[in-house]
């Protein structure tokens, strides 16, 4: 379990305050407060249903796609609150981005998934420069020496765990200051949940991460803080030490005992 003593200082680069979300009638968050510091990793836990990919989702807006969702609160992303109808979508999802259950790549080559992002955002520049940012970006996730003599080969032919680290290669091009992971390792066996551990270790010394997962042995390993939800409410936040080993709540307690849910 990492040791969040030395970061108790870092600077929150989102902060959420009294956030609610509605899905229509139904309040899926209810007045979530947690602040997500810089270069951690923090852990979402909870039952199914909890309210941990909603809550995820908010971050960049992802929550918009769905029809008739609305919120209240705030969201402070770098000091900026991106609730509301004047923050620049494009810019967040560019600093703040994300990492599906599901190895996402797109139907294109190795290289082409890397250099999506920056052409979406009109980033393209020089072709030794885009040469360069492919290579930066596979290292960075420990796919370069697997991948170099595919470049041009379909992302689809990779291994799952490639596929996964691929995407995290995708995020890292345009240079985001946050990554979001939800349940990054829920289809790969053990060995590759492992390794995508181990590179999330590594990327937290110059990404925020916050991930949601389900496994509790996962969130122990790999996160310096842990926030317990559940039914929409943010029930305990601290140090993963204190939350997993001294709980505050006996709710919490409750379910890292397998008492409940």
């Amino acid at each position: 379990m990492p040791n969040a003593l030395h970061n108790t200082i870092a600077r929150p680069v989102i902060e959420v305050r009294k956030l609610n979300l509605w899905y229509g009638d139904f309040r899926a968050l209810k007045d979530v407060s947690a602040a997500f510091r810089e270069n951690m990793i923090t852990a979402i836990i909870g039952p199914s249903g909890c309210g941990k990919s909603t809550l995820l989702r908010t971050f960049n807006r992802m929550n918009d796609l769905v029809e008739g969702v609305r919120t209240s609160g705030s969201i402070m992303v770098d000091g900026v609150n991106i609730i509301g109808s004047d923050a620049d979508l494009i810019d967040l999802r560019k600093k703040v981005g994300m990492v599906f259950q599901r190895p996402n790549p797109f139907p294109l080559s190795v290289s082409e998934n890397i250099l999506f992002g920056l052409k979406i955002h009109g980033l393209v520049s020089e072709r030794n420069e885009l040469d360069a940012i492919v290579e930066k970006s596979l290292r960075a996730v420990l796919l370069w020496d697997d991948l170099k003599d595919r470049l041009s080969k379909s992302a689809l032919s990779l291994s799952l765990e490639q596929k996964q680290k691929l995407c995290i290669a995708r995020l890292i091009a345009v240079k985001p200051e946050v990554l979001l992971m939800d349940e990054p390792c829920s289809t790969l066996d053990p060995q590759a949940t492992a390794r995508i551990e181990e590179l999330m270790r590594e990327l937290k010394r110059d990404y925020t991460i916050i991930i949601v997962t389900h496994n509790m042995q996962q969130a122990a390993r790999v996160s310096d803080e842990a926030g317990f939800m559940l039914l929409g409410e943010m029930v305990e936040f601290g140090a993963t030490a204190q939350v997993f080993t001294a709980p505050r709540d006996k709710r919490t307690e409750d379910y890292i005992t397998g008492r409940y849910g």
